[in-house]
């Protein structure tokens, strides 16, 4: 079998997928609301995702099946002498392929892409309540700079 990752953009037929591997870890389950018609408002969020030319929502395909998602947003700073960062968010391995290295892979072709686009950093938030992906984007370089703080409105 040919374990190779394709990388696509998501289309309106990965929605259901997506917001599937999303909702299926124990934290994502208690934030997403997957049923087989969708609310919505993921309805409108992803049409504006698809139309911003600063977000990139990708499909992450082996032999095939969607094993993976992740959404990457490019974002235009003054700071660092204007520069372009990328911020990752919602990656997500399919639960059955969870375990086999796909998500170092898929870390590998984000950071490439964001090169490909001028960027000077990468960065990421993770929920304290995920100690593996903490550990884990630590063991591909990540380093925990700064103390991030949200405001839930």
């Amino acid at each position: 079998m040919n374990n190779d990752l394709k990388f696509r953009f998501a289309q309106a037929d990965d929605l259901n997928d997506i917001i599937r591997m999303l909702s299926d870890d124990t934290l994502g389950a208690t934030r997403e609301k997957f049923e087989p018609i969708l609310s919505d408002k993921y309805l409108k969020a992803f049409k504006n995702i698809i139309n911003d030319a600063n977000q990139e929502l990708t499909i992450v395909e082996m032999n095939g099946e969607k094993v993976g998602t992740y959404q990457l947003t490019f974002i235009q700073y003054l700071t660092h002498q204007g520069g372009l960062r990328a911020q990752i968010e919602a990656v997500r391995i399919n639960s059955i392929y969870r375990g086999q290295g796909i998500g170092t892979r898929i870390f590998e072709y984000i950071i490439n892409r964001a090169r490909q686009r001028g960027c000077n950093m990468v960065q990421l938030t993770s929920d304290k309540k995920r100690p593996d992906a903490i550990k884990f984007y630590e063991a591909i370089g990540f380093v925990p700079t700064h103390e991030g703080m949200k405001l839930k409105l």
